[in-house]
């Protein structure tokens, strides 16, 4: 009598797995995404000294084609996630659902090796670049390794030399795409300043590195209603936190313009990078400050970027209010 073979418990239940974290893994980024795109402040711990998970969102890397890096990250994880459950949830004939489970192996082994290639890019940025702690991104990395792992591991593969191949291609081609997607990001020659013209602002995707000093420089005019504004600001006792490298704090700049912004980096605009000759991150840390920008105005915390409509309306200001652009 020839005893069947029986099946490894992860060539069972790898499929499910897999589906399980790339679900967390969409969470993680999706979460990371909103942040991003609604200009708000992710949940992290900062330390002293430190950058922490907000700076990283706000560097030139977490910027892809005009998007947030995370929204890629979010479809990669969707994409797996539907690539593990597709043959487990098929209901139609067996021999479709054998080619279909077959191809979709394929694919998961192409994502996850393509994903963990691109993660250790970033986890190498995250180190030696932005020398940053960043939970949600090394937990996206884990996973993406994980995924891969569990790929390998999970079914029984007729040709492993054929996944080393193949693992050879995809992670040569992910590389090089990487490498050109941020061969700007690290370029340091000083671009053009074009004034922008009044109205709606468009998204400010940094291509350049920062001056620790002073940021980007601001290629916005301000007018009556931004200056007042400015002075008002000042002689109400608000007060904003800032870091030179942040996206969304030059956004802020740019809605006041450049004339009024140095009314406000004048007085009432605290520094809070440690590496800026102008940083004072221990009043930062005092102020409990753990993203940028942060307005305080009348003991309340106002986080990301505020339209001057609004900075008027929660500071009693009845002055001009014809301000020249707006998000």
């Amino acid at each position: 009598m020839i005893r069947r073979r029986s099946t490894p418990w992860i060539h069972q239940w790898s499929r499910v797995i897999i589906a399980a974290i790339a679900g967390l893994g969409a969470l993680n980024t999706g979460y990371l995404t909103f942040e991003k795109l609604t200009g708000g402040s992710a949940a992290c711990v900062a330390q002293a000294g430190v950058k922490g998970c907000n700076d990283v969102l706000a560097s030139p890397w977490a910027t892809v084609l005009g998007q947030p890096l995370a929204l890629f990250g979010l479809l990669a994880y969707v994409g797996m996630l539907v690539f593990a459950l597709a043959p487990v949830v098929w209901k139609g004939e067996n021999n479709t659902r054998k080619q279909l489970e077959n191809l979709t192996w394929w694919l998961l082994l192409i994502g996850a090796i393509a994903m963990s290639i691109f993660s250790g890019y970033l986890m190498y940025v995250l180190a030696f670049n932005l020398k940053a702690l960043c939970p949600y991104c090394i937990t996206s990395a884990l996973f993406a390794l994980s995924m891969l792992v569990l790929t390998v591991i999970g079914r029984s593969w007729e040709d492993i030399g054929q996944i080393f191949f193949t693992a050879i291609i995809v992670g040569m081609v992910t590389l090089i795409g990487t490498l050109y997607i941020y061969k700007d990001v690290n370029v340091s020659e000083k671009p053009p300043v074009q004034e922008i013209p009044a109205g709606r602002l468009p998204p400010f995707v940094p291509t350049k590195d920062p001056n620790p000093e002073f940021g980007w420089e601001v290629n916005t005019t301000s007018g009556e209603a931004e200056i007042s504004l400015a002075r008002h600001l000042v002689k109400v006792g608000a007060k904003e936190y800032v870091a030179y490298w942040c996206p969304h704090c030059h956004e802020q700049k740019l809605l006041f313009g450049k004339e009024a912004y140095q009314i406000i980096d004048d007085s009432i605009k605290t520094e809070c990078a440690p590496d800026s000759p102008k940083g004072k991150p221990d009043l930062c840390q005092a102020a409990q400050i753990t993203g940028y920008p942060t307005w305080i105005i009348n003991g309340k915390s106002y986080s990301g970027v505020q339209s001057l409509s609004e900075l008027a309306k929660v500071t009693g200001y009845t002055g001009p209010t014809n301000f020249k652009y707006f998000r």
